[in-house]
């Protein structure tokens, strides 16, 4: 096991050292027209677009993005965790077919997560076109990989001192995952949850580069226009709706462990 660190470590290496070497260094590194375009884009900021027509544009925007992050969430619950107790090894002895299991899941869990939500997307779109499906299943099936992967570590990683007194009372598998793991991996595993919620509505903003509306689409119309005014009036209202989430979910993780 040391040498195989050994190794991964010497190839992560290489592969720094062989990406930096391929830059071109020798062509400019940074656009000498731009400064000009990056100041008219700061000085927007004093003040932003408040007209009533495009704050309401900016509020249904929010909304829909919302929506999106909350629906993809919530189907990523729903998928994520039933996989995280077989990954996890709950229920499970130490047979042939339980090990195939649990291993399976846990390679789904891998194949799902590592492609990037923008890839999905692409994929659905071609599937289902444009639609609400589209963004939400696009969310969904890579925080499912995500969300799996960590419960499962999480119900892994609890103390066994109370997981013996359980089993020592007669307590079935079910019971022990029920009344031991889950309630000490709970608090953990709700705050790294909201944690993916907030990385669900930022994920569901940039849904606009394959043409899904939301706060995204609409920044990159206002940017294409070079409407800074607009952009930066879009780009507080994700800010606000991000800070909501995490005052939200402190609120919640403050209960839990109460």
């Amino acid at each position: 096991m040391p040498d195989n660190r050994r190794l991964l470590t010497l190839l992560m290496v290489g592969a720094v050292i062989w990406s930096v070497t391929s830059i071109d260094w020798g062509g400019p590194v940074f656009h000498t027209g731009g400064a000009g375009v990056l100041g008219e884009f700061i000085s927007a900021l004093f003040p932003p677009e408040l007209s009533p027509s495009f704050l309401g544009l900016a509020l249904q925007a929010t909304w829909q993005t919302l929506v999106f992050g909350v629906a993809g969430i919530t189907l990523a619950i729903l998928l994520g965790f039933p996989l995280s107790v077989i990954a996890s090894g709950a229920f499970f002895g130490s047979g042939k077919t339980s090990g195939a299991l649990i291993i399976a899941v846990r390679f789904f869990l891998a194949a799902v997560r590592s492609i990037h939500e923008l890839v999905w997307a692409l994929l659905f779109v071609a599937a289902f076109g444009l639609s609400s499906l589209t963004a939400v299943l696009a969310l969904a099936l890579p925080y499912a990989g995500i969300l799996g992967r960590i419960y499962a570590d999480l119900f892994n990683n609890v103390p066994e001192g109370p997981l013996r007194a359980l089993r020592a009372s007669g307590a079935s598998p079910f019971r022990v995952f029920l009344y031991g793991r889950l309630p000490m991996a709970l608090p953990d595993a709700v705050g790294y949850t909201f944690y993916r919620f907030e990385c669900s509505i930022r994920a569901a903003a940039i849904m606009s580069f394959v043409g899904i509306r939301g706060l995204g689409f609409e920044i990159q119309l206002s940017l294409n226009d070079l409407l800074f005014g607009q952009v930066w009036t879009l780009m507080l209202f994700l800010v606000a709706l991000v800070l909501v989430v995490d005052r939200w979910s402190a609120g919640v993780r403050r209960s839990l462990m109460a």
